[in-house]
């Protein structure tokens, strides 16, 4: 029953980055940069859907599409300025959204010195709303961006110049698998004091990582 959300992508690899993979033996057929597309309830803070894949607009389709097939009711849809959610969104939804996009200006960052592999500071934002009546507070990705975050912190193959990325993909997407269901049903969110999934009216307690396990030993 989300009624905001908020969505992003964040970019890992696998065996090797995608401008080394031409010259890494031994390759696996999928190797690369690979992206994880996710949708926050920005509310509940639940992973509504998420996507491995890569970054075209076949990939966000059927990501968006997804995204669709869970909700019971319209939503405000806020993403960043990545082209491809135009016509994903369109295609999932119709008019049936209220839809904007927020697209963040970063500065040069530095090219010498101990702080050049960090990002450009943020020095502003475009917001362009793109259909639907939007409310213009709640136009933000700050919430699916902290997620972002916490993602790098708690996988340790998603850790930025890392020998701990994923060697094949298959164990990627499972660790990624693994890292939401427990985002959602076993970690109790700081400011809210039960997990997302308990929130969101889907879960009447914060599981285990033995509740985690059995589901596996049941399938």
């Amino acid at each position: 029953k989300s009624k905001r959300l908020q969505l992003d992508e964040i970019w890992s690899f696998v065996y090797a980055d995608a401008k080394n993979v031409s010259c890494a033996k031994s390759a696996p057929e999928v190797a690369g940069d690979v992206w994880t597309w996710t949708a926050l309830d920005a509310e509940s803070k639940l992973i509504v859907s998420w996507m491995v894949g890569d970054r075209s607009g076949e990939t966000a389709c059927k990501f968006m599409q997804d995204v669709a097939d869970r909700l019971t009711s319209r939503v405000q849809i806020t993403t960043d300025g990545h082209r491809p959610y135009l016509q994903a969104v369109e295609e999932a939804f119709g008019f049936e959204v209220d839809f904007a996009m927020l697209e963040k200006i970063y500065s040069v960052p530095p090219q010498v010195g101990p702080v050049r592999y960090s990002p450009g500071e943020c020095c502003g934002a475009i917001t362009r709303k793109i259909s639907g009546q939007l409310e213009a507070k709640h136009i933000s990705t700050s919430f699916v961006e902290h997620q972002n975050l916490t993602m790098r912190m708690s996988i340790r193959r998603s850790t930025r110049f890392t020998n701990a990325f994923s060697k094949k993909i298959e164990n990627h997407v499972h660790a990624i698998a693994i890292y939401f269901m427990h985002y959602n049903l076993c970690r109790v969110h700081q400011t809210l004091r039960v997990t997302p999934a308990m929130e969101a009216g889907i879960s009447d307690h914060v599981w285990s990582l033995d509740e985690l396990a059995e589901m596996l030993e049941s399938n």
